[in-house]
């Protein structure tokens, strides 16, 4: 039996994923949740009843600390655990830093839902798996020199940030879910800025959104 737990914010997606799943042989739905924070707390504690997941099929784009970071704290913190990152948005650097951190495998939310579990299926016999809509978008942006993505440029932290910002998470409420001080917030922000020659909030907006970053659906 596969133990999936399955993190997204928005109810419909958590409730849609978790009815194809029940109806799916070897494959069973512990919990699931609608943040990066409860993932990383639920996945670190094993309260008495509560069933450790084999596989967390984890949303890329959600507010708060996010999918990103909530892979990276749930690989350190239980690296037994297989992350499948699930997003709306699958342009790079994104699918290449996730799986860099570790996560077994990638998948579009455009994905058939007999592609999700035998994602779901490989990740758990421990292979890596990656929808062919996301491959092909890595292996493009490869190719094409002459169309880097200016966010090929940033670092892990400054592209968990810089997802943060354009979420409209404010420096301070960043700061406190990042256990940094509010300086060390405005330090990556002036660095990503310089990097991708804009100068605030706004124009950051609107170049992630011109290089499919974020999903403004």
């Amino acid at each position: 039996m596969i133990n999936v737990l399955i993190v997204d914010d928005h109810e419909l997606v958590r409730t849609g994923i978790s009815r194809i799943l029940q109806e799916e042989r070897g494959i069973r739905v512990v919990a699931d949740l609608n943040s990066g924070e409860a993932a990383v707390q639920y996945c670190r504690n094993e309260a008495a009843g509560q069933l450790p997941p084999d596989v967390v099929l984890m949303d890329m784009n959600m507010p708060g600390i996010g999918g990103m970071n909530a892979t990276k704290r749930i690989l350190h913190y239980c690296p037994d655990i297989r992350v499948l990152a699930l997003s709306v948005s699958c342009e790079e650097p994104v699918p290449t830093k996730v799986m860099q951190m570790g996560a077994s495998g990638f998948i579009s939310k455009n994905a058939a839902p007999s592609e999700m579990i035998t994602a779901i299926k490989r990740v758990a016999d421990g292979h890596r798996y990656i929808s062919d809509e996301v491959a092909q978008k890595m292996a493009f942006s490869k190719i094409q020199s002459n169309s880097n993505n200016p966010f090929d440029e940033l670092s892990d932290r400054e592209m968990q940030i810089m997802l943060m910002i354009t979420q409209g998470e404010k420096v301070n409420d960043i700061a406190d879910k990042l256990n940094v001080s509010a300086k060390t917030v405005n330090s990556y922000r002036y660095r990503m800025f310089e990097k991708l020659a804009i100068s605030g909030d706004v124009e950051l907006t609107h170049l992630a959104i011109r290089h499919g970053m974020i999903n403004i659906a």
